[in-house]
């Protein structure tokens, strides 16, 4: 089988699993308990002390079995450090244009941040590969079909807010992804190492994108 580029595996996947904690230290167990449920592209954020090393730690013990990226990244400093550890893809909450130049010069996917339709034709035309919608539980999906409206050709990812209750109303409401934090990777499930849940959470969203994505067939 061909190998998948990394925006139609990101397209594909349909799922990115954000991974966020205090401290790195059992988040290479996380990253394989998310790729064990069928989660296979993951954002390690650089609001984990020592992002970078996290970045490498996974990258080595799951080399090409995932899609791993960074997140939070609010700067090229920032960019480049998670190019070099390792990422793939860049995500960002806001729209830095230098972030997404540095992104091109390493043929690296960039997601940055929007929220309103400025905001998100701004990012694309700056050469964003996605939008990620953020932060998504303040409007909702219907925020996200509104925007799909008029800008059906943005491939939008919406962040925060996307939960097992949520999830298929973002895929309706024309999101190309979802970006899922707490909900998937819970504090708690990390804090007590319950890898299992981790693990079963990543098999309930993938199995309720593939579902809604079928109806909508």
């Amino acid at each position: 089988m061909a190998k998948l580029d990394p925006i139609q595996r990101m397209l594909t996947s349909g799922v990115v699993g954000i991974i966020r904690a205090p401290d790195g230290s059992q988040l290479v167990e996380v990253a394989q308990a998310l790729a064990a449920g069928g989660v296979d592209c993951l954002e390690v954020t650089f609001t984990v002390p020592k992002a970078h090393k996290v970045l490498e730690q996974v990258a080595d013990a799951l080399g090409d079995k995932v899609l791993l990226g960074a997140g939070t990244v609010l700067d090229t400093e920032t960019c480049r450090t998670a190019i070099l550890a390792g990422a793939e893809f860049i995500v960002a909450p806001n729209t830095n244009v230098g972030v997404i130049e540095m992104c091109k010069r390493y043929s690296k996917i960039v997601c940055p941040g929007a929220l309103t339709p400025t905001e998100v034709v701004a990012a694309w035309q700056a050469g964003a590969d996605f939008v990620k919608v953020f932060p998504c539980d303040v409007l909702g999906p219907a925020h996200l079909k509104a925007l799909r409206g008029p800008l059906p050709q943005v491939k939008m990812i919406p962040t925060g807010g996307v939960t097992l209750e949520t999830a298929a109303d973002f895929i309706k409401a024309g999101a190309c992804a979802l970006g899922i934090g707490s909900s998937l990777v819970e504090p708690k499930a990390v804090a007590t190492r319950d890898f299992a849940r981790i693990e079963s959470l990543a098999r309930q969203y993938v199995q309720i994108v593939k579902e809604t994505r079928a109806s909508l067939n």
